[in-house]
Parts: structure tokens; sequence; C-alpha cells
């Protein structure tokens, strides 16, 4: 089922995730280049600077020799004086209360204070050789190094992870999907997806990946497949609501209403729901409300048949309101819970055919009113759709020949353009071949994500 759009999907997928890797792919070896120059230049820088400084580091030592040997023969005394005074008290203390004199750390402190002092002038003049060199790399990128180290890995792979890191890297830009999404809206539109769905779904799809970085857990691939599923899940489930909730909650009898244009697969899924709702444990009749057509009375009849299900039919020609309005009535009185009624097949233009859905609508008030076509039809389905939503407020759309559609168009686009869901799927000829509707299970579908 939709085998052809999923192909052009993943067709998108792989075309975007092979742009992006070749261009991070790039960009890390770049990076990479950049960081291998800068750790050979680091040593030559560092072999020039300390023979520039010799020069002046012997003046500058030279000079504080001298100078201290001058200010050792003036102040020697003082000096002397002042650090024995100084430094001896705690020793003296200690001393004292040991009962024993140490003079000699005195002496020892004093010479060393002295020795100290011209050191420190020397360092004085160059005070900025001493700082380090500043990291170009940012805290996220030593973070990201330091993990490797623990983990004991290097090589390649650490830099480019490092830099990718420390550049916060785009992998994916405008350019980057411009010719993957001008060839997934021809795919869209091939595949019969009405073209205001199909812009939808490429401008989501722009608003999710343009900008976007590659965590280092998650893929190029995984981005954009979590772009397509939203942006696709987006369209699919406007409108959608829990139609077996509805059905249980509703007062019984609930009426339903089917309706659509001839030739659709009408009478045969109101046949596969009846099958439908029984297994659910709920009591169904038939009514006929296509008296126009003839034969119609004949294969709903062989339908009620097969199914033991109660048929109410009058004859060609009858008014379809009061057939309807008949089944509703028996319902009640034999307390059935749904009344499944069909209508004859029509187009928007037949003004006489919409007005009896009217009168139903008056007569019956059904509870849902269910537009009825094949997904094979495509465009032509979402168009009518649209046309019949317009005309009579139909409720929710059912799809037949889902099996037989490759393209998806139809389960795409119906539900945005009326902002009615899709309820159910016929996916075969049997009454046991139809199934609800599933946005979520449709995307999967379509991404490949439930194979």
């Amino acid at each position: 089922m939709f085998d052809g759009l999923k192909k052009k999907l993943n067709r998108f997928r792989n075309d975007v995730e092979e742009t992006a890797e070749e261009k991070a792919e790039a960009a890390a070896d770049e990076a990479e280049t950049e960081a291998d120059a800068e750790a050979e230049s680091a040593p030559a820088d560092a072999a020039v600077e300390p023979e520039a400084s010799e020069p002046a580091d012997t003046d500058s030592v030279g000079d504080a020799d001298a100078d201290s040997e001058a200010d050792a023969v003036d102040d020697a005394p003082a000096d002397a004086e002042s650090v024995t005074d100084a430094d001896s008290a705690p020793e003296q203390a200690a001393a004292t209360a040991e009962g024993e004199p140490e003079p000699e750390p005195a002496t020892a402190a004093a010479d060393e204070q002295m020795a100290d002092e011209p050191a420190a002038d020397v360092d004085e003049p160059a005070p900025d050789e001493a700082e380090p060199r500043e990291s170009l790399a940012s805290d996220a990128a030593k973070a990201a190094l330091a993990e490797e180290d623990e983990d004991g890995s290097s090589g390649p792979g650490r830099l480019r992870r490092a830099a990718a890191f420390a550049t916060g890297k785009v992998v994916i830009e405008e350019e980057d999907l411009e010719d993957p999404l001008w060839e997934l809206e021809m795919a869209l539109l091939q595949s019969d997806v009405e073209m205001q769905v199909a812009e939808e779904i490429l401008e989501t799809i722009r608003e999710k990946l343009i900008g976007e970085t590659r965590k280092q857990v998650q893929s190029t691939g995984k981005l954009v497949s979590e772009a397509l599923h939203d942006a696709l899940y987006e369209v699919i489930s406007v409108g959608q609501f829990d139609f077996d909730q509805r059905i249980a909650e509703a007062d019984k009898p609930v009426t339903l209403i089917f309706t659509g244009i001839n030739g659709v697969g009408k009478t045969t899924t109101i046949a596969k729901l009846a099958r439908y709702f029984e297994k659910q444990g709920y009591s169904t009749v038939l009514a006929n409300g296509d008296t126009y057509r003839a034969g119609a009375n004949e294969q709903i009849r062989e339908h009620a048949e097969a199914l033991g299900k109660k048929l109410i039919a009058h004859e060609q020609g009858g008014d379809p309101a009061a057939v309807i309005y008949d089944g509703v009535e028996y319902a009640e009185a034999h307390d059935i819970d749904i009344v499944l009624g069909d209508t004859a097949g029509r187009l928007h233009t037949s003004n006489d055919l919409m007005a009896q859905l009217e009168k139903i609508d008056r007569v019956v008030g059904p509870d849902l009113t269910l537009f009825v076509d094949e997904a094979v039809a495509g465009q032509d389905a979402v168009e009518r759709a649209r046309q019949f939503n317009d005309a009579a407020a139909i409720d929710g759309a059912i799809l037949t020949k889902a099996d037989a559609d490759s393209n998806g168009g139809a389960a795409i686009s119906i539900a945005y353009v009326t902002g009615k869901p899709i309820l159910f799927l016929g996916v075969g000829q049997g009454y046991d071949h139809i199934e609800k509707f599933d946005p979520e299970r449709m995307v999967e579908r379509l991404l490949g994500e439930d194979e």
C-alpha cells in the first residue's frame, strides 16, 4: 500500500542525508587541518621567544646582581637586624618554651629572604612571558576532549567530534534542501497529493530542518525522518477524532449516512461496517436510500442476507428520506444500536440529489454523514470530498481500494482540504477487509517505520 510514495519519500531522505553528510565531513576535515596547523606552529613560537628574551634577561640579571651588592653593603646591618628581630621572635618563644635557644633558623631565614629578593627583581621586567597561551577551543570542545581521554580514545574521530562541538556546525542549510525539496514537491504532486497540501508539507520540512545542528547521538537521516514524520502527520491528522468512542457515547440508535458518487463502493463499505460493528458487539440495520438506481435493492439485499442483517427498503423511485426514517423507527422499536443508510450516487452539481441529502438531514438528523470514494482516484477524490463537504457538510471520509493505491495522495490530502478526517480504509473485497484509519500508522507506512 502506497509503495510508490514511500519510495519517493525515502529518496528525499537519502538525498538530504548525503548532501548534509558530505558537507559536514568537509567541514570536519577543514577544522582538523586548521587544528594540525595550529599545533605545528605552536612549538616554533615557543622556541623563538626564549632566544629573543635572553639578552634582556642577562642584562637584567647583571643589573640586579650589581644593585643587590650595593644594597647589601649599605643596608646589610639594618636589614639583618630587622629580619632577625622579626623572624626570631616566634623562634625565641619556641626556644623559651622548650628551654633551648635556636638562633640558626633565624639566620637561615634572613639569608633565604636576601637570596630571594634578587630573584623577584629578575622576573619583574617581563611578566607577560609567564602567562599561558589562551586556548582557542571552546569549553564544550575541551570537555569533549577530556571525555575522550578518559575513554582512552584518540585519532581523527576524536578531533572531528571536538571540532563539531567547538564550531557548532550547522548540518542542514537552505541551499542543502533546495534541490531535494524541489524533487520532493514533484514527487508529491505526481503521487496525487493536492498542491496546497504539498506546499504545507514542504514548508513544515523547511521550518524543521533549516538551521538544525546534528546532535552527537543523532544522524542526519534521523533528523530528516523526524521532519518528514511531523510534516506528514500534521496534514493527515487534521480533524481526527476517536470514531469508536463517538459511537459508544452517542444515544442509540446511532444513524450513519453514506454518500459519494456512483461506483466507488458505498454499498460494499456499508456491509463491511456492519461486520465491523458486529465484532464490537453492536447490532445494526441496513436502510437503502438509493431508490433511483435499478438493482440497488438487490445489491444491498445480497449483503444483508450474507451478514444476517435486517434490510429496510422501499420500491424503486421512493423517497430516500422516508426509507431511512423507517430504518430509524425499526431500530428504536427493536433495540438496534446502529442504522446504516445508503444513498444514491451523485455529483455535487446534481441539485436535486443534493437536495435529497438536505432533506435526509432535516427528517432523520443523522449522527454522522460519511463520504466514500476510491483511494485510487487521487486528486479527483480530494476535489470531490471538498465539493461534497461544501454542499452537505460531511463528518468524515472512507477510502476504498486503498490496497491498490501506490500513491497515497488522497489519503494524505482529504483531511487537510476538508478539515474532516479519514475514518476507514477499504483494503480488500471481503467483509473483514476494512481497517480504521490511524494517522500515526499511515505515516509509519509511508516512511517505512513499521517494517
